[in-house]
């Protein structure tokens, strides 16, 4: 199987915070992001205009090694590449830990793991998608 279209590049970080509201306030009042959408009172989505940053409350305490990488994502161009890089993927034996799914927000993605076990999640979003860095 050939690989599908090239990534776009990684414009996809979610965080997992104890603090949302505080977090919030920090990558907004402070960096100046803007809220792209709220998706529930324990998740938001913060973009500069080229990126999508997402905060989710934490589940469990984190103690004192507060920082929490929940997954990472690659931007995809097109809607289809979801599915070609989840068929792709399963084909060359990775873990795929999701099937393709819709988001409320005009999102595609799925999750899969690297070999160490981190989340990597191929995502369509239209806010970000097709916007190939040079």
């Amino acid at each position: 199987m050939n690989r599908p279209a090239p990534l776009n590049g990684m414009r996809h970080i979610a965080l997992q915070v104890q603090d949302l509201d505080a977090c919030e306030r920090f990558y907004t009042e402070l960096l100046g992001m803007q809220l792209l959408r709220r998706a529930h009172k324990d998740l938001v989505y913060l973009t500069l205009g080229n990126d999508n940053f997402s905060l989710s409350r934490a589940k469990e305490p984190t103690g004192g090694d507060p920082q929490r990488l929940d997954h990472f994502g690659f931007v995809v161009d097109e809607r289809d590449d979801v599915d070609a890089w989840h068929d792709y993927l399963k084909a060359q034996g990775v873990e795929v830990t999701s099937a393709p799914h819709d988001h409320g927000d005009g999102g595609r993605s799925f999750y899969c793991l690297d070999p160490d076990g981190n989340s990597v999640q191929p995502l369509y979003h239209p806010s970000v998608s097709g916007q190939r860095l040079s």
